[in-house]
């Protein structure tokens, strides 16, 4: 297709070092731009959202390696091509030709792609050859994978087995925003995954034949397989309490999108409702804050002193604490769960939350957010894959290859015990429930796959982001370290909405994790000079430094 030139608004010439990047209007064109950034001497031009969530790129970060990243939720893109770095966007950046002439700026391009703002993947593909990838899964790791396998050129037959009955969808927005409305969270249409060749099958995984890499399910049917990727994800868990384990009508977990649509036809659309949630970590939060925004009377029931405490200690729980406390929800800390009570207007259902030692919560409805466990069930009784004594999930090596003796099998997401070398882990096996994560280790066995084994898996910071609140932003892990100090910077009053803060989480004087609200593109920055091994110390941080005033050079540490 023939390409054209379009001059951007109010530019005679590009005055951009190495590493600077600018936004230009395209004349012409309704709402028409461009990012313009320079990487090694040279200016490139690409759309200027991210295609995850429409972040604008000219705030994100560049390093010196030659990526853009989001500044909101970690999405990197090759700015030389466009191409997807790490999760969580799909779809790649269009990138245009930069020409000066006539005194003026001009890119080469079509129209469509710049109004369109991103290069939507459409895989033609008929498979062809022996190889047969696959998916036990749907998620978040089932859908980097099997869109990477096509990006990186693998033209073998895919295929995802999972129970779940439609195709991937965008989980977050489950818990962030109760979408109930498949067509809004689903990433792509059906005809996507029929034109690239993937086929999604709805049934569950009864046994697997590593020998014989066979894999057998529920319907009896038998799917042979010359890669396998284990990508099983989590089961929300039910407290073991009377009337709180599935034993009553309206008391709901949330992990599908038939989760959210029963929550949602509980509570209706008038609000007014009584909606006790157990939990105060991330899930519990994001629906509390949604159902409250919706006029319904929520309160949180917690285990812990404030909410969150686990991952992001007591300062930044109480902030999130009080911005929901602002949005009317009510918080039980402290607090033990002692039963649940049917109801006396409608047997059969939820009516009160007993506390120990504590009130009775009246509730029409409750959602339990109180973790989940690794789907692993039909590993169990399998002898070649040891499964973690502590959890039962699956042990792998830093490629996310599956330990135990297994050819050409690998697992991911949630299921997944892998070695951390992230800022104080030092090798140390972890299990991340993050979206990113997962994502990141589906691009990376993907990309292992599609190169016969030439390109080994990529090293990347956890990141994870949550709608409490003022949208916080979270990069690497604490798990493997844990950590003895905080460093805060900025304003954490909530008191006027005006707090914009960051949080840098030590293990003696190294950083290992920084949440930040309302102060992007802190967290991109500190996951990039994590992943190059230039994240600034405590002491350093103390005596004043900026993380923005250090450059992202291109080296990798990890």
């Amino acid at each position: 297709m023939a390409q054209n030139e379009f001059k951007l608004k109010g530019l005679t010439s590009i005055d951009l070092e190495n590493g600077q990047k600018q936004e230009a209007e395209v004349e012409g064109i309704e709402n028409g731009k461009v990012l313009l950034v320079k990487h090694d001497g040279k200016v490139h031009a690409l759309n200027p959202n991210c295609t995850h969530y429409g972040a604008p790129l000219v705030k994100g970060v560049v390093t010196g390696d030659g990526r853009i990243t989001c500044p909101w939720h970690g999405a990197c893109f090759k700015i030389a091509t466009g191409d997807v770095e790490d999760a969580p966007a799909l779809d790649p950046l269009h990138r245009f030709d930069v020409v000066l002439k006539d005194g003026g700026v001009f890119v080469k391009g079509q129209e469509s792609q710049i109004k369109e703002g991103r290069r939507t993947l459409k895989f033609k593909t008929q498979s062809k050859g022996q190889e047969k990838v696959l998916i036990i899964g749907r998620g978040s790791g089932a859908t980097g994978a099997m869109e990477a396998l096509r990006s990186n050129g693998f033209d073998g037959s895919i295929t995802t087995i999972a129970t779940e009955d439609y195709r991937p969808i965008d989980r977050t927005k489950l818990s962030k925003a109760l979408i109930t409305d498949l067509s809004k969270v689903a990433w792509r249409s059906p005809e996507f995954y029929k034109d690239a060749g993937i086929e999604n099958v709805t049934d569950n995984v009864t046994s697997i034949d590593f020998e014989g890499k066979k894999v057998k399910t529920g319907s009896g049917k038998e799917h042979e397989y010359t890669k396998l990727i284990l990508s099983t994800g989590g089961i929300a868990k039910y407290l073991p309490m009377p009337g709180l384990k599935g034993d009553l009508d309206n008391v709901f977990v949330i992990r599908e999108l038939k989760d959210a649509q029963a929550i949602m036809a509980a509570a209706g659309s008038e609000g007014g409702k009584k909606v006790v949630v157990i939990g105060s970590s991330f899930i519990g939060m994001e629906v509390a804050n949604c159902l409250a925004s919706q006029k319904h009377d929520v309160s949180v029931i917690g285990m812990e002193s404030q909410p969150m405490e686990n991952v992001l200690g007591k300062e930044v729980g109480k902030i999130c604490r009080a911005l929901l406390e602002k949005n009317g929800v009510k918080f039980y800390l402290n607090a033990s769960v002692e039963k649940g009570a049917e109801s006396e207007k409608k047997k059969g259902s939820i009516g009160k939350v007993i506390l120990k030692d504590g009130p009775e919560l009246e509730a029409d409805l409750v959602v339990e957010g109180v973790g989940i466990r690794p789907s692993t069930d039909y590993l169990k009784d399998n002898k070649s894959v040891k499964l973690n004594e502590k959890d039962n999930s699956v042990m792998v090596d830093e490629s996310f290859a599956v330990k135990g003796g297994v050819k050409d099998v690998w697992a991911i997401g949630d299921i997944a015990t892998y070695p951390y070398n992230g800022p104080g882990g030092q090798g140390k096996p972890v299990r991340i429930e993050h979206w990113d994560v997962a994502q990141n280790m589906g691009r990376s066995v993907a990309a292992t796959i599609a190169s016969s084994g030439k390109e080994k898996s990529k090293p990347f910071i956890p990141v994870f982001w949550s709608a409490v609140g003022s949208q916080l932003r979270y990069c690497g892990n604490t798990m493997a370290s844990g950590y003895d100090d905080v460093v805060i910077q900025g304003n954490t009053d909530t008191s006027e909405g005006k707090q914009s803060f960051v949080v840098y989480y030590c293990s003696g004087d190294e950083v290992v994790a920084v949440a930040s609200m309302m102060k992007d593109p802190y967290m991109t920055q500190s996951a990039e000079l994590m992943r190059r091994g230039k994240m600034p110390s405590k002491s350093e941080l103390n005596k004043g430094v900026d993380i923005m005033q250090v450059d992202v050079p291109a080296e990798i540490k990890l």
